[in-house]
């Protein structure tokens, strides 16, 4: 029984047993080599390994459903990294280890205790309670956070997390909403999974809490419903998302080494903002993954709006735009592979793309691919650039392809929150 107000132990999940085969002992023998040698580099350093790397998960992951290894795989390697454990309840850490892309290395709280959020209320900016998320997320320590029971939190001002936590609301329907949302600001390791959030709204013009040992005045907030604010190794999974005051998801100022995955996004305008501005330079280094999303009902624009950075958005489905689906502006690089585009029935809304803030000229030179996408309704996708195997930018983007687009409904299917079940497969 997991009690109100505590940290909780957590052991470790015991190791997936080893298949006795030779061969198979030699496949993850190799496989440690690669992610030992993989992590004495910067996890960041080059673009296209991480590229390379999705591709590989991908393949691998389609190839054990192929041989009928695992029934309950879908070829997502994400997911069929754990949602194959029905006692995932009690392995919830086996999800620090199932990152793939730019945030892949975003361990969350693993490292740290389990701790409960008992009560959705009483959220006090300055002087939160020990049970509220709040008082969780502030903590110097790391922290697994999960959730008693269902529960929806309106905060009264942005939730600013510390470093090293997970959200993780699996097991329950938590919704947050109807006040201002998450900020990560200048933090890193950050996991959020199988949360609602909605109807945020703008705060600010108060003191909050952001460790145990300060808080300070804030200004008002832009009313995301995540901000990554100079942020680095960001994981958001599984979350549903929708009708926030200003973005969905946004990273700006130096922000870095995030995952964006499995979420369904609907009911927006502006959705997901990469990059601070035109002359913000710093954001040169932001690094991008955008994978196995679904960009549903309801939503204009920007999914995402990018600017200098280098961005993979793969295998994501996108049923509805108003404006366009992906734009950008000041040079991103942005490597568009297996997506399912599909155009709304508006003869001026058909291009997926939008080269913003500069002549044909300028944008010309931007490098813009499309490889392997999924046209339909009339969707066409403006290449810019010198091409994918001329660009340097491309230069390490394998040949082992994304899954195919004609099964990306099926790879995101599973988009948003997810309804898990102790004892049963999530």
């Amino acid at each position: 029984v997991l009690k109100p107000f505590n940290f909780i132990n957590n052991k470790k999940p015991m190791n997936t047993m080893l298949n006795s085969s030779y061969a198979s002992f030699a496949l993850i023998f190799l496989y440690c080599i690669f992610f030992f040698a993989l992590a004495l580099s910067s996890p960041v350093s080059d673009p296209e390994l991480i590229v390379a790397e999705v591709h590989r998960k991908i393949n691998e992951s389609i190839s054990r459903r192929n041989l009928g290894y695992f029934s309950c795989e879908t070829g997502n390697p994400i997911d069929d990294c754990w949602r194959c454990d029905k006692d995932w309840e009690k392995n919830r850490k086996r999800l620090a280890d199932c990152g793939i892309g730019f945030g892949k290395n975003a361990i969350g709280g693993r490292d740290g205790e389990i701790y409960v959020v008992t009560d959705p209320g009483n959220d006090d900016p300055v002087n939160p309670k020990p049970g509220t998320l709040r008082y969780a997320v502030i903590q110097d320590e790391p922290l697994w956070i999960i959730f008693s029971r269902d529960m929806t939190i309106q905060l009264k001002e942005e939730l600013i997390m510390n470093s090293f936590k997970t959200l993780d609301g699996r097991g329950a329907s938590v919704h947050i909403s109807g006040g201002p949302c998450i900020t990560i600001q200048y933090v890193t390791n950050i996991i959020i999974h199988g949360l609602h959030i909605h109807d945020c709204k703008q705060g600010g013009n108060t003191d909050v809490r952001d460790s145990p040992e300060h808080y300070g005045w804030r200004t008002i907030s832009d009313g995301d419903g995540v901000s990554i604010f100079g942020g680095s190794h960001v994981w958001v999974d599984h979350c549903s998302l929708s009708n926030c005051n200003d973005g969905l998801i946004d990273a700006i100022r130096g922000s870095t080494a995030i995952t964006i995955s499995n979420n369904y996004l609907t009911h927006h305008n502006k959705v997901m903002l990469l990059g601070h501005s035109d002359t913000y330079e710093q954001d040169k280094n932001m690094q991008v993954t955008i994978a196995f999303n679904h960009f549903g009902e309801g939503l204009v624009q920007r999914m995402p709006r990018c600017r200098h950075g280098y961005f993979h958005v793969v295998n994501n489905d996108y049923t509805h735009w108003e404006m366009y689906a992906i734009g950008g502006s000041a040079n991103p690089t942005i490597n568009s592979q297996g997506n399912r585009f599909l155009a709304p029935d508006n003869s001026f809304s058909k291009e997926v793309t939008k080269h913003e803030d500069a002549p044909e000229s300028e944008w010309s030179h931007w490098n813009w691919r499309s490889e392997g996408d999924l046209m339909l309704n009339g969707a066409f996708f403006t290449l810019s650039g010198a091409g994918p195997t001329k660009s340097s930018s491309y230069s390490r983007a394998s040949s082992l392809a994304a899954r195919p687009s004609s099964n990306v409904g099926e790879i995101t299917i599973s988009s948003g929150a997810l309804s898990c079940k102790k004892g049963s497969h999530c």
